[in-house]
């Protein structure tokens, strides 16, 4: 399966996830997300890339019913404790997101945080990866629904490039993706990831959006903690788009 090193990393990480800087702000988030989707209680919502299940549970306790998917078992695992920790139900599915089926009944659907969009495995190819999630989540929705993504913003590691970087294999600017490593320890010794993400730049993630049956409404500066209705910066980590299953007929 594609993306087995994400799913190894994810596997041994998943218990510290949660103490990640960029994970702190969920409340703030979730509101934004229940503002922005603007569904009644019960509408179906699709997350991609759950993880931990921070957006997900905060969703199911305002009401909706959710489904996760996630690559990682042990990122599903944490998602089970804190679902039951809030008391709410949620469907949790163990799944890769190029290859996820579903019945074409979801309200909407958020792929948050690098869930899946963008982290490239080796078995991967860059430019078509994320095309067949767009297409899947496509696939999972209403006509009309809306989608609220978030992906690293690529005009940061344009800005941030050197020669050097890219003659060392840490930036591959046809794909706009760069190498990253995280180091963490398992039973005592420390262990190194290196992974490879991806960016985009604005009117690449517009495109590939309208090429996969989306409507985009708009881009905003997309980083964790500091999402709104705004323009991006041009060094933020992430970028967010907002669009709608286009209608048929």
């Amino acid at each position: 399966m594609a993306q087995s090193e994400w799913k190894t990393f994810f596997d041994a990480y998943a218990d510290r996830y949660m103490q990640e800087c960029f994970t702190q702000n969920t409340m703030a988030e979730a509101d934004f997300l229940f503002e922005e989707l603007g569904l009644p209680q019960g509408s179906r919502v699709l997350d991609v890339g759950c993880g931990t299940g921070r957006h997900a549970v905060e969703l199911a306790r305002r009401g909706y019913r959710v489904t996760g998917v996630d690559l990682s078992d042990g990122m599903l695992h944490e998602a089970e404790r804190a679902a039951r920790e809030a008391g709410v139900e949620v469907e949790w599915v163990r799944g890769d997101a190029t290859r996820m089926h579903f019945d074409g009944a979801f309200d909407a659907a958020i792929c948050l945080c690098e869930g899946a969009f963008g982290l490239i495995g080796s078995g991967d190819d860059p430019h078509t990866h994320d095309l067949a999630i767009l297409a899947r989540i496509g696939e999972a929705l209403k006509p009309g629904a809306e989608l609220i993504l978030t992906a690293l913003n690529g005009m940061r590691k344009i800005r941030a490039a050197t020669p050097e970087s890219i003659a060392g294999g840490e930036i591959d600017p046809q794909a706009l993706s760069e190498k990253c490593s995280v180091t963490y320890e398992v039973a005592g010794r420390p262990v190194t990831f290196t992974g490879v993400e991806r960016g985009f730049v604005p009117s690449e993630l517009r495109l590939m959006l309208t090429v996969s049956g989306f409507d985009v409404q708009a881009i905003y500066g997309g980083t964790a903690g500091n999402w709104g209705r705004r323009a991006p910066d041009l060094d933020e980590m992430e970028l967010m788009a907002i669009a709608t299953r286009r209608l048929t007929g």
